[in-house]
C-alpha cells in the first residue's frame, strides 16, 4: 500500500478547491459524469487504432444511490487507470489526463474528449467526507487499484480486485450535502447537465440521456419533423417554432447547434436566456451573452462548441477571438435566413411578421451589421393589417402627401389602433398612410432608426391635429370672432392634476371633433421609453404630461355653448368636452374620471348627488 500527500502546485490549495471550486455544488455530478464519458471515448479511440484489445462490451455509465451506506457512485466501463496513472492524474492537482491524451492522439479524438479542465474530479470533495476511486485499466496485465482520500492532502493507494474494466467513483456524502442522496434531486441534476451526453447514462435502471441529439447530425439527415420533435424535447410546453437555423461550422472554429425562432405575439412574453450552451454535448449554461448577439438572446435552442474558452467551472466565458467570430457568424446566419424567406416567400414572411418583427427591430437597434442587412426586409404593417411596406415601398407610396417642407418623409404611426382610432380616421381622411408600431421596443426603435435612415421622421398619429401632422399649418381660420375665441380660451383654462395643458382655438373641419387632445411627439416618446425602463426612466416617469387642447372653433357645438346663459352649466359642458379629449389619450384617471362620469349624469338630468360606481 502506498501512502502520501496530494501534490499541489501552490501552497495547500486543497481546502480552497474543496469549498470554493464551484459556485453551485451540484456541478460535481456533471464533472464526474463528464470524466466518465471521457474515459469511455478514450477507450473507443484506442480500440479504433488497435491499442485496446478485446471486446468493448456495452459501454455505459451508471449512477447509483445507496441511501443506507450514504454513498453516490458513478461507474463507467471506459479506459480505466493503472496505479501510475492514478498517482499522476489524481495526486497532482490541475494535471489533466484528458489534456495529455489530446496531445498524444491529436487529430483522432479531440472532439470526443470533454474534460480538459483539470480540476473537475476534485469537485467531488465539495459534497463528500471521503472519496474512493476503484479502477481497472484496459491494459490487461495491470492490477486494479483503489485510491482513497478524506478531503485532506493525505491519500492511500492500494491494489484491489475489480471484475470489469473501468472506474467506480464512490462518494461518501457529507452531512451538509444529504440532498444528493435523494433520487429526485440526483435525477434533476442528471437531466439538466447530462441529457445529451454521447454515452448512455443510466440512473435507477433507466437511461436519462439522448446520445445523438439533432444538432450532432447533418442537416441533410433531418426532416422538418425531426427539428420540431427536438424543439419539443427542449421546450415541451411551447408552441411549434416559426423556423430554425442549423449551425454546422468546422473552420475557422468548431460550432454546431440549432437556433429556433419562437412565436412571440406580445412583448411581455419576451424571455431571454433560453439558448443552452454545450461543450461537446456537456451542458454548460443558459447565459450565452457575448457568444450570441444581444438581439438574438430572444431565440431558443442549443449551441455547442469546444472552441469557446471557459474557466475551471465551465460557467463563464473568458475573452477570446473565437467568441467574437462565433457571434458574427450567428448574426450572419440569422440575417441570411430572414432574407431568404423574405425573397422566396414574402407572403409567408408577412404572415410571420407579428413574431419576427421583434427580433428584426431589436437587431437593428443593437447591431450595425445586422441593421444594414435588415433594411431590405424590415416591414411596416398598415393600420388595417392588410398591407406591408419596406421603407422604400412606404416612401414611394406616401412621398407625395407625407414629405414635409424640410424634405423629410413623415412616417405616421399608431401605438394603439383602438384607443387612437379617432386620430387615425382623421389622418386617413387626409389620405395619409398610418402604420402600426405597438411592440415594447418600438419607442426606442423609432428614435434609433431616425438617426440612421436618411430624411425620415416619425410622428405618432395623435401628436398633433391632422392638419399639422406633416407640416404646421398657420392659417386655420374660424367662424368665431376675436371675443368668442378669447371666451372659449378662458372657459378651457382648466386645472387637471399631473397635466400641463395649453389651449388653442383653430378653425378645423366642422366634421372634426370639437376638442382634440394631443401630446408633443418628443415628450410623449420619452415617456413611452421611460415605461420600458432605462437610465432616464425615473426622470421622465415623474414629469407631468404635456397636452395641447385644440378647440375646433368651426364645430357647431360651440355656438350653443357660447349662447348658454347658465355660467355653471356652460363651464360643465366645456369641462366635459375637455375630459372627452383627454379620455381619448388615456389621460383621464382617478378622481378626474369619477368627476367626469358624475358630471355627465348631471348634465343629462340625473341627480347631482348620485354616485356612479365603475366595475373594473
Amino acid at each position: 500500500m502506498e501512502k502520501g500527500n496530494i501534490r499541489v502546485q501552490t501552497e495547500n490549495i486543497f481546502p480552497i478547491i474543496k469549498k470554493f471550486l464551484y459556485s453551485e455544488h451540484d456541478i460535481f455530478l456533471r464533472e464526474l459524469v463528464s470524466n466518465a464519458v471521457d474515459a469511455t471515448q478514450k477507450l473507443k479511440t484506442l480500440s479504433s487504432i488497435g491499442e485496446a484489445k478485446g471486446e468493448l462490451g456495452e459501454l455505459r455509465i451508471d449512477v447509483k444511490l445507496n441511501v443506507e451506506a450514504q454513498t453516490l457512485t458513478i461507474s463507467d466501463k471506459g479506459v480505466g487507470m493503472t496505479a501510475a496513472e492514478v498517482d499522476k492524474y489524481l495526486n497532482q492537482v490541475a494535471f489533466s489526463g484528458a489534456e495529455e491524451f489530446l496531445q498524444k492522439y491529436k487529430g483522432q479524438a479531440e472532439n470526443n474528449i470533454i474534460g480538459h479542465f483539470g480540476l473537475g474530479f476534485y469537485s467531488s470533495f465539495m459534497v463528500s467526507e471521503k472519496v474512493e476511486v476503484i479502477t481497472q485499466s484496459y491494459q490487461q496485465d495491470k492490477p486494479a487499484v483503489k485510491w482513497e482520500c478524506d478531503g485532506s492532502p493525505a491519500f492511500t493507494l492500494t491494489e484491489t480486485d475489480k471484475a470489469e474494466r473501468g472506474t467506480d467513483i464512490v462518494l461518501h456524502i457529507n452531512e451538509e450535502s444529504k440532498e444528493f442522496l435523494e433520487a429526485g434531486r440526483v435525477r434533476q441534476i442528471l437531466e439538466k447537465f447530462c441529457r445529451f451526453l454521447p454515452v448512455p447514462i443510466f440512473f435507477e435502471e433507466k437511461q436519462i440521456n439522448n446520445t445523438a441529439p439533432a444538432w450532432t447530425k447533418k442537416p441533410s439527415e433531418l426532416t422538418a419533423e425531426d427539428y420540431q420533435n427536438f424543439y419539443k424535447e427542449l421546450y415541451p410546453f411551447n408552441e411549434t417554432p416559426l423556423f430554425w437555423i442549423h449551425l454546422n461550422v468546422d473552420y475557422p472554429f468548431n460550432l454546431t447547434g440549432i437556433l429556433y425562432f419562437p412565436r412571440i405575439k406580445q412583448s411581455y412574453e419576451i424571455q431571454k436566456d433560453k439558448i443552452q450552451l454545450y461543450s461537446n454535448q456537456v451542458f454548460v449554461t443558459e447565459e450565452v451573452k457575448d457568444i450570441v448577439p444581444e438581439f438574438l438572446m430572444l431565440l431558443q435552442g442549443v449551441i455547442d462548441s469546444p472552441d469557446i474558452p471557459l474557466n475551471v467551472s465551465r460557467s463563464y466565458l473568458q475573452g477570446d477571438p473565437n467568441v467574437k467570430k462565433i457571434n458574427n457568424h450567428i448574426t450572419k446566419k440569422v440575417a441570411d435566413k430572414l432574407e431568404e424567406i423574405f425573397n422566396k416567400d414574402r407572403k409567408e414572411f408577412e404572415e410571420k411578421w407579428e413574431h419576427i418583427g421583434l427580433f428584426v427591430k431589436y437587431g437593428m437597434m443593437t447591431d450595425d451589421k445586422f441593421f444594414e442587412r435588415a433594411n431590405s426586409f424590415h416591414l411596416f404593417e398598415d393600420v388595417e393589417g392588410e398591407k406591408f411596406y419596406t421603407l422604400q415601398e412606404y416612401r414611394a407610396a406616401t412621398e407625395v402627401l407625407q414629405k414635409n417642407k424640410d424634405g423629410k418623409l413623415v412616417i405616421l404611426y399608431t401605438t394603439n389602433p383602438v384607443q387612437q382610432d379617432a386620430y387615425i380616421q382623421q389622418a386617413k381622411a387626409k389620405g395619409y398612410t398610418v402604420v402600426k408600431m405597438e411592440t415594447l421596443v418600438d419607442a426606442a426603435f423609432i428614435s434609433q432608426v431616425e438617426n440612421k435612415w436618411e430624411n425620415v421622421h416619425f410622428t405618432r398619429v395623435d401628436a398633433d391635429i391632422a392638419d399639422n401632422l406633416v407640416d404646421k399649418q398657420e392659417n386655420n381660420e374660424t367662424v368665431l370672432n376675436k371675443d368668442e375665441v378669447e371666451a372659449l380660451q378662458k372657459l378651457f383654462d382648466l386645472k387637471i392634476p399631473e397635466i400641463n395643458m395649453s389651449v388653442e382655438v383653430k378653425g378645423l373641419s366642422p366634421q372634426a371633433p370639437p376638442v382634440v387632445a394631443t401630446r408633443p411627439e418628443f415628450m410623449r416618446r420619452m415617456k413611452d421609453m421611460a415605461a420600458t425602463g432605462g437610465p432616464m426612466a425615473a426622470f421622465y416617469a415623474t414629469m407631468p404630461d404635456e397636452v395641447t387642447l385644440t378647440v375646433n372653433g368651426n364645430h357647431t357645438v360651440f355656438q350653443q355653448i357660447l349662447s348658454e346663459t347658465d355660467a355653471d352649466k356652460k363651464g360643465k359642458f366645456v369641462h366635459n368636452l375637455a375630459d372627452l379629449a383627454l379620455l381619448s389619450q388615456g389621460l383621464l384617471k382617478g378622481n378626474s374620471l369619477t368627476d367626469f362620469i358624475n358630471r355627465s349624469v348631471e348634465l343629462m338630468g340625473g341627480d347631482k348627488k348620485s354616485t356612479i360606481i365603475l366595475e373594473s
